[in-house]
């Protein structure tokens, strides 16, 4: 496994409005699970980039649903870096199926995907995140950070320097 520092990062997510009260969760991925991690697992999914962030929001709809774009910045220690994909001399072979169907496993089969046992492996080690190629986007990069993992000496900083993102659900009544 390739651990890196991740030191100044900027990373982006885009976030169902309603839920832009808490950038920093990841209670949204631990209720159903998501490619790197199991349910119950607390994980935030990041892109390196805009364009990345808007289609991994989009997914695989021709519409854009509403949402609120979000900047971070990040130094985080340590991190696979997944980015050049799998390398049977650097990954073991559990990461070849990193890219797994993972929903159509879970949802469809009830079979355990490999991407969570990736992220548990991740976890064990010591591992805060995987940063991963993006599949929505040819080029672009994503960044998984399991929060629960994140200690003292990391740091994930929500960009909002004119406190414009809700500070609670009380934004949403209607």
């Amino acid at each position: 496994m390739k651990l890196i520092r991740l030191a100044g990062v900027t990373a982006y997510r885009l976030h169902v409005p309603k839920w832009a009260v808490a950038p920093t969760s990841g209670a949204g991925a631990a209720k159903h699970g998501g490619r790197a991690n199991r349910p119950g697992v607390e994980a935030l999914y990041l892109a390196l980039d805009t364009e990345t962030a808007v289609r991994e929001y989009q997914q695989v709809s021709s519409l854009l649903p509403p949402g609120t774009l979000t900047s971070y910045q990040l130094t985080v220690e340590p991190a696979a870096d997944f980015t050049a994909g799998y390398d049977a001399s650097v990954w073991p072979p559990i990461w070849e199926d990193f890219y797994c169907d993972w929903r159509a496993l879970w949802f469809n089969q009830r079979i355990e995907p490999p991407s969570w046992i990736v992220g548990d492996t991740v976890i064990a080690a010591g591992g805060k995140g995987i940063l991963f190629p993006s599949q929505a986007r040819v080029g672009g990069t994503n960044l998984v950070l399991f929060v629960n993992a994140l200690t003292a000496t990391d740091s994930l900083q929500v960009y909002d320097p004119g406190q414009s993102l809700p500070q609670n659900q009380d934004s949403w009544a209607r």
